[in-house]
Parts: structure tokens; sequence; C-alpha cells
């Protein structure tokens, strides 16, 4: 089973300072068809004005992670953690018990562009946590190059969830493939370019659900900047 989410499907959202799309439904945006794929609930393709961001504001009990594209976001946290996040970049947060943070673009010039994920937790109320790490552009270039896992294998980070969070930078005519595990599916969100998921054609903010399929076969129909998520097909009661 093949189903897409174009990217004029999404829903929009646009403030003073913040320019969004919600891949699934998300605070006054709401579709009922559209409440996230597996533990994957939330994917917003945020864009932060010059001198904008969030101020501090709660979460708990998620997996929160961030994906930079461009500009230069930073982020502090009740936990204490201060950081510089760019392009690159991964951040995990995990809430769990209940953490605030904010987020800013401190540029007096440059907007920032990221990709902001919630992944549901494999466990309730466990202790806030905060990681960030680079993966050098040649680790993604024309390979899946695994970014977020339940255990930090292959030298990616660790969340308290059970999805596997793949990155990759395609060129054209450059194919790649990753096999799915029985009682897993795939959801592929092209961050920017082109790309053949699966005989698909994607373009930057679509997305792909395969599920009963064996692999995803993905190729550059022009350079595109990837995520491949890894999730199980009937998420675990917890």
């Amino acid at each position: 089973m093949k189903r897409i989410r174009a990217a004029t499907e999404r829903g929009h959202s646009r403030h003073d300072w913040l320019d969004s799309y919600h891949s699934f439904s998300f605070a006054d945006y709401h579709d009922p068809e559209q409440m996230g794929i597996s533990i994957l609930r939330v994917i917003n393709d945020d864009r932060i004005a010059p001198a904008g961001g969030f101020p501090t504001h709660p979460h708990r009990d998620m997996e929160i992670v961030t994906y930079l594209l461009d500009g230069v976001l930073e982020h502090r946290d009740s936990l204490g953690n201060g950081s510089l996040i760019r392009p690159g970049e991964i951040q995990r947060m995990s809430a769990g018990s209940g953490v605030q943070h904010s987020e800013f673009n401190h540029s007096d010039q440059q907007p920032v562009h990221l990709l902001q994920i919630w992944l549901l937790p494999n466990r309730q109320g466990v202790e806030p946590g905060y990681a960030q790490k680079q993966f050098p552009l040649p680790e993604r270039r024309n390979r899946l190059r695994l970014l977020v896992s339940p255990d930090g294998r292959d030298g990616s980070l660790s969340a308290h969830q059970d999805g596997l969070i793949y990155g990759s930078l395609l060129d054209r005519d450059h194919p790649i493939t990753h096999v799915l595990e029985p009682g897993r599916i795939a959801y592929v969100h092209i961050a920017r370019g082109a790309a053949s998921i699966n005989g698909e054609q994607l373009t930057g903010g679509d997305a792909i659900v395969l599920a009963d399929e064996p692999e995803v076969a993905l190729t550059g129909l022009e350079q595109a900047e990837i995520l491949l998520f890894d999730l199980p097909a009937e998420p675990a009661a917890h």
C-alpha cells in the first residue's frame, strides 16, 4: 500500500515571525484523517523569521527531534542546556516527566528553516534528557544514515521510542534501497528537492506512507534531502 501526503494538502499557519506547514494535526489545524502515522505524531516544516522564536513553553511525554535545514537556532531548556543548532545537526529532547524550553533565531537577516518532529515515547514519565549531534555531509550523501534509534546504534542519537529515523542527501539518478522488516512500515518525507520513492515522484514537502512493501526504493530526480522513518506497523501499548 502506498499513500501520498502532498505538500499542498498540509495544514498551514502563519504568525508575525513563524510560517509553518503541518503534515499532521497540530495546534489550530485539525484533520481527523491526519493524526499521525504509527508513533510519528508531528512533522512541522517551520520557517522562523530573523529575530523571531518560540518563547519558553512546556512539554511532557514526547520525544522531540529537531532537524535544521538552514540558519542557526538557539536552544535553551530547564535542564540547563544551551546550544546552537546548525544544518547537519540533529537535536533530540526527551520531554519525559516535564521540561520547558525556548528556540530562537538571533540573526537579524537570515531566517531559520527546520523540521520539528514529535514521536510518541515507549515509556511514560522518563527523566527528561537532551542530546545533539552533527552528521557530516559525506555520511549522508547517496546513502541512508541512521540519525535516531531506540538504542543509539551505529552512532545515532538514542530516544525513548520505537522508530528509526534515517537521513539522506541524494544526487540526481542515484538509487538507494532500505529493507523493511516484517511488522514495519515506512514514512518518507522530502525535505527539499525531488525524488522517486517506490515509483512515485515527490517534491519538497511531499511524503509517502509505505505499508506491506518489502523495501523502500529511493532515486534522486534532482538533488534531494530526505528523511525516512522506519516505524512499527502496530505500535505497542505503553
